[in-house]
């Protein structure tokens, strides 16, 4: 049976209900990018999708803010093993979530450890989602307050920073500590040093006017298929783990330059090895959700182990029909989803606008086009 094409596949899925809109981009081995688009932007917005489309990125943010942070430590202005707590005063005196006594209060006690860049970069700070934690969840809802008001200055932590991996704010305390760092905005860093650069015109923190007009629409999936959703807040506080808009093949030219022997000119050799080697062997990448409604489970890869470097998820053996050992990955809340292998010079990014993430439909999808981007060569 012949490999279905990328096109292909996107437009199976548009037909099939996986999305109202897909758009995707493709680096490959023999330096040609392709772009892909099938449906429309939305349920209320009928409007042909297109490979330029804006989408809400989220966590796709995360490896560019990590690239930013590399940049300062090559540099010699940031220390990966510093506690942070010299630049970030709120994060000094963190404590740990033990567990809830009989009457439903939370008992907290200091970490026996510091908040460190690395730990922020790897997930390992103990800094986490509540959506994705239902213990903080549960400690949040019994204080009254929120995770987003409280860790800046009072940060509650799942274990002691170093002692698990536990996706979570981690990176917007890195896109705190690059702008303490620079004594600049981490919208205004980011576009000197990483997006201008490369030519990202289409990527931003602030958006102009005339990327909004080409914003798709958020969605949420219920029992009888979508419905627009207002699109998922974002503080500029909390802008370094998901503030950015995209597009598929702007993002790509940062895929690129991961990937890219000499980084574009724009990342370097230090920068590069931070981002591609992994920083240990714990295992990570697997997600619990303690909201459905925003999330799934997610275990990326089943089956095939995966580590953490300073910027990705990275997979330590080849995908059969696709990805070798030692790609890099990740994704975005609003089902994004991206990959960049080195060893074969490939990368892609496939890109949907609706929750709960790590829908089953999507990823199957996601799995397609990895397949057929390593078909077209």
């Amino acid at each position: 049976m012949a490999s279905q094409t990328i096109q292909d596949v996107l437009s199976e899925a548009v037909a099939k209900g996986v999305a109202p809109g897909l758009t995707a981009a493709v680096a490959h081995a023999d330096s040609r990018d392709s772009v892909y688009a099938a449906g429309v932007r939305g349920v209320a917005d009928p409007t042909p999708m297109s490979p330029d489309d804006v989408f809400w990125i989220a966590s796709c943010t995360k490896a560019i803010t990590s690239a930013a942070a590399l940049q300062l430590v090559e540099r010699g202005i940031l220390d990966l093993d510093a506690p942070v707590a010299e630049r970030l005063p709120g994060l000094a005196a963190p404590q740990v979530l033990e567990g809830f006594g009989d009457d439903g209060s939370p008992r907290v006690r200091p970490a026996r450890a510091p908040i460190t860049l690395r730990r922020l970069l790897t997930h390992t700070s103990g800094l986490a989602y509540d959506f994705f934690h239902a213990d903080l969840g549960r400690y949040y809802a019994h204080t009254g307050g929120s995770l987003m008001e409280q860790a800046p200055t009072a940060p509650v932590l799942a274990f002691d920073p170093g002692d698990g991996w536990q996706y979570g704010i981690g990176i917007d305390a890195v896109g705190w500590l690059v702008e303490q760092a620079t004594g600049q905005g981490l919208d205004a860093y980011v576009a000197r040093n990483i997006t201008d650069p490369l030519g990202m015109a289409d990527t931003s923190f602030t958006p102009s006017k005339a990327l909004e007009a080409r914003f798709v629409g958020m969605h949420a999936r219920g029992p009888d298929g979508f419905m627009a959703s207002p699109a998922f807040p974002s503080s500029p506080v909390y802008y370094g783990g998901g503030g950015l808009r995209s597009t598929a093949p702007d993002y790509l030219k940062f895929l690129r330059a991961v990937i890219s022997p000499d980084g574009a000119g724009v990342l370097g050799p230090q920068t590069l090895a931070g981002l591609r080697e992994a920083d240990s062997d714990r295992p990570a990448g697997e997600i619990k959700t303690a909201a459905p409604p925003i999330s799934h489970d997610f275990r990326p890869l089943p089956g095939t182990p995966t580590t953490h470097t300073l910027g990705f998820l990275r997979n330590e053996a080849d995908v059969p029909g696709g990805r070798r050992a030692g790609s890099l990955a990740w994704a975005g809340l609003a089902n994004c989803y991206y990959w960049a292998d080195p060893a074969s010079g490939v990368a892609g990014i496939l890109c949907a606008q609706f929750l709960p993430f790590a829908d089953p439909a999507m990823l199957s999808t996601f799995e397609a086009f990895e397949r057929a981007a390593y078909a077209d060569g």
